[in-house]
């Protein structure tokens, strides 16, 4: 009996001695005794741009002393190693800047530097009189055409009501409200691809989406409306969520930065999982919107809202959403991949390409490095969510000065609505508003919904002419 129990006594020792399985050691290899990092420095452009740093160490590292305008993405600690990459945004200063940071591994510790040039000098842009005449597609469909030089000809003349989808899927159920209301709809519904990876949801599902069914934005564009679409885009936190969604599970999706570790610069690296998941997006959305295109239908298009978020004016990394948390670079590459795929691979001439300018205020210097250029956009949006209903006069003029004056603006999303009269007695020429929903403003009464509609100032549905 003894004999057993001394046993199980050295079989537990020896069991407690056993390395856990998520020892990153190999069998047999001993830890290094040192640190070792694969660069003593590094040097970026002022343009920004991408390093990699290999470190080598008995315990995982630790980095401190990271300075707010580089982010470091870490990948597995395995075999005593790690790979770093460091992203360094576009430096907005005629500044150049150098830090240290510290690598701490068990004892030991280790500096390298980095450091970047000084940004360009800014390039005054150009003010024009007249908003460009034309869609920067220069093979826009007749449809496309027409509807931009609609808003041409009521630019600071009205403001075209607009209003988001109920629940932002595809039915014109605040369409409706606004028309019980007020017996007037909005000239503008918009539409949002939130809801793609459920398309079509699976039979037997409680609540149904399937954007191949495009009734709403056909019954509203017959009835003289235009159509918008926006993209509020989920993407998969690890390829394993990806890999779950594929079997209808997306609890690892999101499109928040808070939700998902999804990488920009990642994604628009051939050969990584998640280039080719946002590829088989894009050719997914290509899909229904080739549907609204077969059937005549021109396309207010707007993805990558609010891409900038904070623009650093809070903290480093501030976006909101995905799409910005890279910086600016990345972001204007995937608007141009967009256009690439969407108008030169699967050739839809339909859209009218809107680009949202988030306008902190403070960050009026960065506003303009995060915007794709007048070549790649039609119109400029602001989103505007204020507790009032005066006319954004800081907005307005940032959005007009992005592009020096060569496209038109509009009020993209707002909560409370801006006064359409107000705005055009200060010489505003907002193109339309988009109410984001009906109920969540308190300036939005039923009262003031009616003299929205009523006024001289607003188009509906009702006073737009067919542009077929």
């Amino acid at each position: 009996m003894k004999r057993l129990l001394l046993s199980i006594s050295l079989a537990l020792l020896a069991f407690a001695c056993t390395p856990v399985k998520d020892d990153p050691s190999p069998s047999g290899q001993h830890a290094p005794e040192e640190l070792t990092l694969s660069a003593a420095e590094f040097l970026f452009s002022g343009k920004g741009g991408n390093a990699v740093l290999v470190v080598t160490g008995p315990k995982k590292p630790i980095l401190t002393g990271v300075p707010t305008w580089l982010s470091v993405t870490e990948g597995e600690y395995a075999d005593y190693s790690m790979t770093l990459t460091l992203v360094a945004g576009e430096n907005d200063s005629e500044q150049s800047r150098e830090s240290q940071i510290i690598v701490t591994s068990g004892k030991f510790k280790s500096t390298f530097t980095v450091s970047q040039e000084a940004g360009e000098k800014e390039t005054p842009i150009e003010t024009v009189e007249q908003t460009d005449e034309d869609l920067t597609n220069a093979k826009a469909a007749s449809v496309a055409k027409n509807v931009y030089a609609f808003l041409r000809t009521m630019s600071g003349q009205k403001m075209l009501s607009g209003i988001q989808s109920s629940g932002t899927a595809n039915n014109n159920d605040a369409l409706d409200r606004v028309f019980n209301l007020t017996g007037k709809h909005p000239a503008v519904s918009s539409y949002d691809f939130i809801f793609l990876q459920y398309s079509p949801t699976p039979a037997g599902w409680s609540w149904k989406v399937d954007y191949g069914d495009i009734s709403a934005a056909k019954e509203h564009w017959n009835s003289h409306g235009l159509v918008s679409y926006m993209w509020h885009w989920n993407v998969p936190t690890s390829e394993q969520a990806w890999q779950d969604g594929k079997n209808g599970n997306y609890e690892g999706y999101g499109f928040y930065s808070k939700d998902t570790a999804f990488d920009i610069n990642r994604a628009l690296t051939e050969g990584t999982w998640e280039n080719e998941f946002i590829l088989a997006d894009i050719e997914k959305v290509a899909g229904y919107l080739k549907l609204l295109k077969d059937e005549g239908i021109p396309v207010i298009w707007r993805p990558l809202h609010e891409a900038a978020g904070n623009y650093d004016v809070y903290g480093t990394n501030g976006a909101w959403f995905w799409w910005g948390r890279g910086g600016a670079e990345p972001c204007k590459k995937l608007w141009k991949l967009l256009r690439d795929k969407l108008e030169g691979e699967y050739g839809l001439d339909n859209l009218v390409w809107v680009w949202t300018l988030d306008a902190t205020q403070g960050a009026e210097k960065q506003y303009s490095k995060w915007y794709p250029g007048n070549d790649l956009v039609d119109i400029v949006g602001v989103d505007i969510y204020a507790d009032d209903t005066d006319a954004k006069q800081r907005q307005y003029d940032a959005a007009v000065a992005l592009s020096g004056g060569h496209k038109m603006v509009t009020i993209s999303e707002c909560g409370n609505v801006p006064d359409p009269a107000k705005c055009l007695g200060a010489k505003q020429a907002w193109s339309w508003f988009l109410v984001w929903d009906f109920d969540s403003y308190k300036l939005n009464t039923e009262n003031y919904w009616k003299t929205l509609m009523a006024s001289s100032a607003v188009v509906t549905r009702e006073g737009m002419p067919s542009l077929k």
